[in-house]
């Protein structure tokens, strides 16, 4: 090999697909070359602002989405975001959406987004839904600005002083203010790397607006690392001895049940979940963050949601011998009154990526800190030795049965033929309307109820709950955000009137961009479940009236399509209507109030922690 060829194969030119730059590559292992005795220049340092090494480091984890609302002292990184086709901004009517979309965008497609605010009040409304990504231990990446270095940290008095750092601290797994440009991208792939490792999390950083704009020097190779290089990107496996404990109880078990949780749609696991049931003849409840683990037309399938899933659910806890859970927290959502439903009698083996949601408040016979798809097929490798399990058989049946009578029940409430439609009459026409690969995110309290029962679920990251903060109004933004990465499916946001009210603004945001989100609103005029709860505690009525709003005029002022829905036979016909006007769309559907039937079990679930501590700890043992 000459000389001249020996610098056309080590200093070669190519184009980077990513960065829309031609950069000149250098394999660090090679000596650098020489021509006539002359050393070959390296790769010169390249030239870039923070703004422009921030979105470098963005582009190295495969982001494409971002979400806020322009401000100025953003704008080195929107001019940077302007020039880079591979990343879609969403510009918002109020920054609050941006972390609820982000949130929706990686519990839809398992991508992380990004979630930007202007100093000050961009900040601060930033915090209100990071509280839904942390308290459903979502990961994404919040950027904020602040006053230039000489003025903030601490802050002088300047209007729009925040200390956004210490504000959004409560609500993000790791947060840090950037003081100095050079190190973006280290602070970057920090942030990554404490979001999507171990319990997953939202993260932040605050960069004050000169660092954004200031130009540094950074070694050519500074943004050729991949995520692999720099964080794990596998959770551990167990130990060999733990799955053959744990083996060893399931073989053992008579009435198994399984509970799957967000954890294990995040790491793939939902097919290892149902051969797991198949193989053991197990009933399962995947939590309200684990739909569709199960489909509802599965053999396994007993209710979803955790306690509000009806008499399926507790007899299944109240009789199992050995339960599984795979990637669940045990949030109230899994309690009643006497705390987690898997008591100290019950054979505990859990499975989590986060050590220490192992052993509160759910105790366990074997614990297992691992990723959920490598725990779930080691267990199945294990059970494999033996046959198939036939005596929990009847079992199964047994709690089938139970799920029968329950939805028989609701049936009879669905078939409703009163002038205002009953919400379970309403819930069952959509769900009989919804094309199956449809997407539905259920928003509104006492709303997701009726939707939880009756909307089918056919796969993962099809159903979309916010069970950890409850949120209302996240509906809405995150259906904006599920259409934006699902162009060809129809995306609906099931909502009740009061929870609509907290983000109708962003229908804005669904006309400006094209995104046909539709949202179907159980329309009571009141805040519903308030005004129950006010009657039967202290026989009062304050403020829960919510009359003679018209939300179809308002999405028509929208430039949106609006219908108003009187009754359940005429919501199939209303539906296409909407999905073909080709806009985002609101069906106003008036409904009465009534009470979910499992409103008790909420209540019960609630009570936990009130009861003095030895008493909880003696109703434990029954």
């Amino acid at each position: 090999m000459t000389a001249d060829s020996s610098i056309a194969a080590v200093g070669r030119e190519r184009h980077h697909p990513r960065l829309n730059v031609n950069c000149r590559i250098m394999t660090p292992e090679s000596p650098t070359p020489t021509v006539a005795g002359r050393t070959e220049v390296p790769n010169p340092p390249l030239r870039l602002n923070g703004a422009q090494a921030l979105l470098r480091v963005l582009l190295s984890e495969g982001v494409d989405s971002v979400y806020g609302i322009v401000g100025g002292k953003l704008s080195p990184f929107f001019h940077a975001l302007s020039q880079e086709p591979a990343v879609r901004f969403v510009g918002l009517r109020h920054e609050a959406a941006g972390p609820m979309m982000a949130a929706a965008t990686y519990a839809g497609t398992g991508k992380i987004a990004v979630a930007v605010g202007e100093l000050g009040p961009g900040g601060l409304n930033l915090a209100s839904g990071l509280g839904v990504a942390f308290n459903n231990n979502i990961p994404l990446l919040a950027i904020t600005t602040n006053q230039h270095r000489a003025s903030s940290y601490p802050h002088l008095g300047v209007f729009m002083d925040l200390d956004t750092r210490a504000v959004v601290a409560p609500l993000t797994k790791w947060n840090a203010v950037v003081n100095d440009g050079r190190r973006l991208p280290e602070l970057a792939r920090r942030a990554f790397r404490e979001a999507l490792s171990g319990r997953p999390g939202p993260v932040h950083l605050d960069i004050p607006q000169d660092v954004l704009g200031e130009f540094h020097l950074f070694d050519a190779n500074e943004f050729d690392l991949a995520p692999r290089r720099y964080r794990a990107v596998k959770g551990p496996r167990p130990a060999a001895t733990l799955v053959g404990e744990a083996a060893a109880l399931l073989r053992s078990a008579e009435r198994p049940l399984i509970v799957g949780g967000g954890g294990a749609v995040a790491v793939g696991a939902a097919q290892h979940v149902r051969e797991l049931a198949k193989r053991l003849n197990a009933p399962v409840v995947p939590t309200q963050m684990g739909l569709g683990l199960v489909p509802s037309d599965s053999p396994s399938f007993i209710g979803h949601g955790g306690i509000i899933a009806g008499e399926a659910v507790r007899h299944a806890f109240q009789h199992a011998d050995v339960i599984l859970s795979v990637g669940c927290r045990w949030s109230s959502w899994m309690w009643d009154e006497r705390g987690a439903l898997a008591r100290r009698s019950h054979k505990h083996i859990n499975i989590n990526i986060d050590p220490s949601a192992l052993g509160q408040p759910a105790l366990h016979e074997v614990a297992m800190h691992a990723d959920a798809n490598e725990a779930l097929g080691d267990l199945l490798e294990a059970l494999d030795g033996g046959p198939p399990s036939d005596r929990s058989s009847k079992w199964l049946a047994e709690v089938r049965a139970v799920r029968a009578k329950y939805e028989q029940k609701l049936s009879v409430m669905a078939e409703d033929t009163e002038e205002t439609m009953h919400p379970a009459a309403l819930a069952k026409a959509v769900a009989d309307a919804l094309p199956k690969d449809a997407l539905v995110v259920y928003d509104g309290g006492h709303t997701t109820f009726w939707s939880n029962d009756l909307t089918p679920v056919f796969d993962v990251r099809t159903r979309f709950h916010e069970p950890g903060m409850s949120h209302l109004g996240f509906g809405l933004p995150a259906a904006i955000a599920l259409k934006m990465h699902n162009a060809d499916k129809h995306v609906l946001n099931i909502t009740g009137d009061g929870a609509f009210g907290f983000t109708l603004n962003e229908l804005d945001t669904a006309r400006r961009y094209k995104l046909a989100v539709i949202t179907v609103i159980h329309n009571n005029a009141s805040w519903g479940v308030i005004r129950m709860g006010q009657k039967a505690g202290l026989n009062f009525e304050m403020a829960t009236a919510l009359e003679d709003t018209d939300y179809a005029a308002i999405a028509r002022g929208f430039g949106c399509f609006g219908e108003t829905v009187h009754r359940a036979g005429d919501v199939a016909a209303a539906l296409q209507r909407a999905i073909d006007s080709g806009l985002p769309a609101v069906l106003d559907c008036r409904t009465k109030f009534v009470p979910h039937p499992a409103v008790g079990q909420f209540v019960s679930m609630n009570k936990y922690g009130f009861a003095a501590p030895a008493a909880a700890e003696a109703n434990q043992e029954t």
